[in-house]
């Protein structure tokens, strides 16, 4: 009895030691020697400071900054998640119905003009970092203007930071908020 709890207790600590230690530091290693920049978080840096990660989308108020998709959770990532309400739920519509006018107006759009469903409707974390190209489009005379910047420039800035789609199928292409907004806050800063 006493030889098999010592067997066991070694198994123990052998599977502690490889699956606990080892490995872990294995993965680590690994990662940081092929995918450094993401292994560190893809943190976005201005003047050597970070100010976010390029993975998780925040909260830009301003007119001289791209707005990202809303968020139901505030752009907290401990409370990651959607708001939960279905397609006919009147409290969604009628937040839809006000986005949708508060676009219109801070982008100088007419009433009727069309607007990306992602410039009104939240993503199923919250956390989304990235808006569509037809929204960033949108947006980049409000930013030009603001910044004191020409349209050409910002839109190229614009092109600059759009993405492909993943695998080069799946999805749309999309500007990820926090590398385009750092990008001009490099390019022409606010005052």
């Amino acid at each position: 009895m006493l030889r098999q709890l010592f067997a066991a207790g070694g198994m123990v600590a052998v599977s502690t030691v490889v699956t606990g230690l080892l490995y872990p530091l294995a993965v680590t290693g690994v990662a940081q020697a092929a995918f450094d920049d993401k292994a560190d978080g893809s943190m976005v840096e201005r003047d050597g400071e970070a100010v976010g990660s390029s993975l998780i989308g925040q909260s830009f108020e301003g007119q001289g900054y791209f707005h990202p998709r809303p968020s139901a959770i505030g752009y907290d990532p401990a409370d990651s998640g959607g708001s939960n309400l279905g397609p006919s739920d009147e409290g969604l519509l009628e937040d839809i119905e006000t986005r949708t006018r508060e676009y219109r107006e801070a982008n100088g759009l007419a009433d009727g003009a069309e607007v990306p469903v992602d410039a009104v409707t939240g993503s199923g974390s919250g956390l989304d970092p990235h808006i569509s190209v037809a929204n960033a489009r949108l947006q980049a005379s409000r930013v030009a203007e603001a910044r004191g910047m020409g349209a050409g420039d910002v839109t190229a800035l614009v092109d600059e930071h759009t993405a492909g789609r993943a695998l080069g199928i799946l999805g749309e292409k999309a500007v990820n908020v926090l590398e385009l907004n750092a990008a001009l806050d490099e390019a022409a800063p606010l005052n």
